[in-house]
């Protein structure tokens, strides 16, 4: 309705016409080096990228970035889509989207201004995920082309069209929209069964055989007092035996109450064990949520089902979950106050023993952050800052106080908000009761998960302790082997710059070799069909081999040289064809070691003109030797 609205205020034939698309399309131009108005399957393509840019950039500013599943999934389709077009119509092989969105910000960032707030975000995050689609669709493209290529007919095997989908990560409606462009189509049915196939192979590895509950007592809304207490008298409400693959037989078990925390909002469920009145124990291996009912795992059941039990949680296991929570919080505030205020939370996992983190942010974190991010976690934790929780508040009021709600979580109206001094969220989780119990916090690990998503992985407590001292275990083993009682970097730094010296010894030894193996080839060449041909095996490594084609190539021309060795228990095969075949006969070394590869079980790739294979089987070497000729003959 906007577009429409502006459209006929600006008397303008078309909604990209106005200036809302205008300014966009005109910088598609430029990037493209194509004209609007000239060419309408061109024309379409530029539509397309003006319109799903914009789509795209405004989900991405709302929070919401590509992913596999779900409303994230949505946003990848729009945003492949409007690849597609520039890569098949515009003629892009390079990523140029993220390119557009300086130009959207500067028609639409005044009215809307998040969207300059996270510009950083919004262009780093599509570039990534149009170099990551560009290369699943130039693989993808072969593919198909190679498909409708050994198609006899007008329809294409589904079966063949799932495989370039779950393999290779084809999307299915771009090869049905391709198919169709060309004059193709696309057998569903056979896709869907493929699909369906993979569906029920899946399902039958997860698949969960439930009985029917056994209701022992009418109850009322279960209680879980688990925020409170870890230990309580608890009655059996009712129970099912449930079965899987991986677990086996397991039995579900309600309470009227429970101390018992369920798995949910990242954090794992409470462990620990049933003290039955006769002395048996029944251990609680998992707990979780289910129909809104609290469900505990258990190998067995009570042996008197209707006496009062005793659920006791495992105190450490709790302590130290609870310890990795808090931990998510003070750092998900670091990252804010480091990083920028761009960073929101996109998932979490929390266990006793570590918890990761996963968080919006378009680029890989230097030490230098990291160390600073380490350093104010740790300088939270010395503050000893006590717990402040607040139960029951209605969702408005918390946030109004300054609370941080994650993107598509979905609330109700009344919340519970966990504050450590300046970090303020909505939680459902357990925490400790002051920053100090969580002792101190290291980071384990960094990386990208997804395109503007990146994942921290860390620990707390007794697991920092038990890091530490691994690492003075493996540097002990170091300097034991080091031979050295002092500073092990300059013992390491001490050999390599020996190991440094002895590779150039050997390289130097090899290119003495190759030039002595040099002079014996020259003699070696044969003329076959006017192409001085050569196919010889030499103990020689990749590098040197190189270095030996090239100058024999400096000295002759219309030179074919294929040449193999045998290195640490593998084969390997270099081809050097001259230019002036390349360009006269089509010869192409890539194609020559490619067909090579599978005499020595391997497989490799390269220039026209220069090209390598590497294999598993040596034994292979002497018939890719002697298959070479084929190629001039």
């Amino acid at each position: 309705g906007f577009e429409r609205l502006c459209m006929v205020l600006q008397g303008v034939q078309s909604n990209y016409d106005t200036d809302i698309f205008t300014p966009i399309i005109k910088e598609i131009e430029v990037i493209t080096n194509q004209t609007y108005g000239k060419d309408p399957a061109n024309d379409i393509a530029m539509r397309v990228v003006a319109d799903h840019i914009r789509a795209v950039a405004f989900s991405i500013s709302d929070g919401q970035l590509p992913s596999n599943n779900g409303a994230g999934y949505v946003i990848r389709r729009i945003l492949r889509r409007a690849v597609r077009y520039g890569f098949t119509f515009l003629g892009t092989q390079e990523p140029f989207l993220y390119k557009l969105v300086k130009v959207l910000v500067n028609i639409m960032g005044p009215a809307f201004p998040e969207l300059k707030k996270q510009q950083n975000l919004i262009e780093n995050v599509i570039r990534e995920e149009e170099h990551s689609f560009l290369k699943t669709l130039d693989q993808g493209l072969v593919l198909l082309d190679d498909m409708i290529a050994k198609t006899k007919g007008k329809e294409i095997d589904g079966k063949k069209a799932f495989e370039l989908y779950d393999t290779f990560g084809f999307p299915i409606d771009l090869t049905s929209l391709i198919l169709s462009e060309r004059g193709y189509t696309l057998d569903e049915k056979e896709f869907e069964k493929a699909m369906e196939q993979q569906k029920t192979r899946s399902r039958s590895a997860s698949e969960v055989a439930k009985d029917d509950w056994v209701v022992l007592q009418q109850s009322g809304q279960q209680e879980f007092i688990g925020y409170d207490q870890l230990e309580a008298r608890v009655d059996l409400v009712k129970y099912r035996k449930v079965s899987t693959k991986k677990e086996g037989t397991q039995f579900q078990l309600v309470f009227n109450k429970t101390p018992f925390y369920p798995e949910g909002g990242g954090q794992v469920g409470d462990k620990g064990y049933l003290e039955v009145p006769n002395g048996d124990v029944v251990y609680i291996l998992d707990t979780k949520k289910e129909n809104n009912e609290i469900v505990h795992y258990s190998k067995n059941l009570p042996k008197h089902l209707n006496e009062t039990l005793t659920a006791v949680v495992d105190a450490g296991l709790r302590g130290r979950t609870a310890s990795n929570h808090s931990a998510t919080h003070l750092l998900h505030q670091a990252l804010r106050q480091i990083l920028g205020s761009h960073v929101e939370q996109k998932g979490s996992a929390v266990h006793s023993d570590h918890f990761r983190f996963d968080f919006s942010h378009f680029a890989k974190l230097t030490e230098e952050e990291i160390g600073k991010v380490e350093q104010f976690v740790n300088a939270r934790i010395g503050e000893q800052i006590p717990l402040e929780e607040k139960r029951n508040t209605p969702v408005k009021k918390a946030l109004e106080e300054g609370a941080l709600a994650l993107f598509g979580e979905k609330y109700g109206d009344k919340v519970r908000s966990i504050r450590f001094g300046e970090s303020i969220e909505l939680c459902g989780g357990t925490h400790v009761q002051n920053t100090a119990d969580i002792w101190h916090f290291k980071i384990i690990s960094e990386g990208a998960i997804a395109a503007g998503v990146r994942r921290i992985e860390a620990i707390t407590s007794d697991a920092v302790r038990d890091f530490y001292e691994e690492k003075n275990k493996l540097l002990d083993r170091i300097k034991s082997r080091l031979k050295s009682s002092g500073d092990p970097v300059k013992a390491i730094e001490s050999l390599q710059e020996e190991n440094s010296k002895m590779k150039k010894e050997i390289e130097s030894l090899l290119k003495e070799k190759a030039r002595n193996i040099k002079s014996e080839f020259k003699g070696s060449l044969e003329q076959v069909n006017g192409v001085k041909f050569l196919a010889k095996e030499v103990d020689l490594d990749a590098a040197a081999m190189k270095d030996l084609a090239f100058e024999m190539g400096q000295e002759q021309d219309d030179l074919f040289l294929l040449f193999a060795s045998k290195q640490q228990g593998k084969a390997l095969l270099s081809c050097y064809i001259s230019k002036g075949l390349v360009e006269k006969k089509g010869l192409n070394a890539g194609q020559v070691v490619r067909e090579l590869g599978k005499y020595i079980k391997g497989g490799g790739g390269g220039q026209p003109f220069f090209a390598t294979a590497g294999g598993k089987d040596p034994a292979g070497i002497p018939e890719a030797l002697e298959k070479a000729r084929s190629f001039i003959s």
